[in-house]
């Protein structure tokens, strides 16, 4: 289990395993790491919620909280939800989910792909939750 990853939802138009372009960029982890598609993310959202999963919409939004202030509580289990490479996440989300996080970001540029995005999110909340145990 890489960085506390217990699955991982796809949602929306995109692609799922097995998939030559997933397959080159996993090198494996499709076999040993649990997914499931979700059509609707905020159908998914409403399952997570039920289950008393915390959701974390990951964007630059009005009443974000900034990642390094973010504090996870080591009893909740959180969904972190990432969006469109272009478009991030849909306002629809983002006003389903519990908080928002944004990554602090300096200089002119305020844009990260989601591939870094996704490693700063997950080596942050990893490392805050391991800290604590």
């Amino acid at each position: 289990m890489l960085f506390l990853i217990k699955k991982v939802y796809l949602c929306g138009i995109t692609a799922t395993p097995p998939h030559k372009d997933i397959q080159k960029t996993a090198l494996g982890a499709t076999e040993t790491v649990d997914w499931e598609y979700a059509e609707d993310t905020i159908s998914l959202i409403n399952q997570l919620k039920e289950k008393q999963i915390e959701v974390l919409a990951i964007e630059q939004a009005e009443g974000a909280i900034m990642l390094n202030d973010f504090k996870p509580d080591n009893d909740k289990t959180y969904a972190v939800v990432f969006g469109n490479e272009v478009k991030g996440v849909q306002q629809e989300v983002v006003s389903a989910s519990d908080a928002i996080i944004e990554i602090p970001q300096l200089g002119s540029k305020h844009s990260l792909n989601i591939a870094v995005s996704t490693g700063v999110v997950l080596w942050d909340l990893y490392s805050k939750i391991s800290s604590e145990k």
